[in-house]
């Protein structure tokens, strides 16, 4: 793993900035895909996103305080930038934030990106029945064995709000995989 501090440096430094940039995305890139990947499932609309939020790290790295680590603020901006692209998305189809992740979810067994099986899919339409928050809490634990500290630090949530929204989100799954 490279050192954060002298990446943050050599990002802030006009002169290193491009490598600097390079290392960043070639370092993040596949995290970040597969973070943004299971917020809005599709494999074209999470590369525009993972397009949009490294334009957003570029272009606001010098605002970077270092008050949380440098993946946290960018897994915070790739979470914010899915969002916003669902909410755009489902405005754009004139339809609820629910039926664009049913008719997501539907399209996955469409997606030729989608390499999961059937119990895979059924998962999928499991968690896609969860609030949004939940959603990401579910993702973050279950797929990326996030600890609760980390995802706190990207959601600005408490450990104890975020272990409730887990605990919540695996009793609905788990209700929905039993068919219940």
């Amino acid at each position: 793993m490279i050192a954060e501090e002298s990446l943050i440096k050599e990002l802030k430094q006009l002169e290193t900035q491009a490598k600097a940039f390079e290392v960043l995305v070639n370092t993040y890139k596949e995290r970040l895909y597969w973070h943004i990947r299971r917020i809005v499932l599709n494999h074209d609309d999470t590369d525009d996103v993972l397009q949009n939020t490294f334009i957003k790290v570029y272009k606001n790295i010098n605002g970077f305080k270092g008050e949380s680590k440098l993946y946290s603020w960018m897994y915070r901006i790739a979470t914010n930038e899915a969002l916003t692209f669902l909410k755009q998305k489902s405005k754009k189809l004139g339809i609820g934030n629910s039926e664009l992740q049913e008719k997501m979810v539907s399209n996955l067994q469409a997606d030729v990106y989608f390499e999961g099986d059937e119990i895979q899919l059924k998962l999928q339409k499991a968690i896609a029945t969860l609030p949004e928050k939940q959603k990401l809490v579910f993702n973050m634990k279950y797929y990326q064995e996030m600890k609760y500290e980390e995802i706190s630090e990207i959601l600005n949530t408490s450990v104890g709000g975020l272990k409730a929204s887990y605990h919540l989100a695996v009793k609905k799954v788990e209700s929905y995989l039993k068919g219940g």
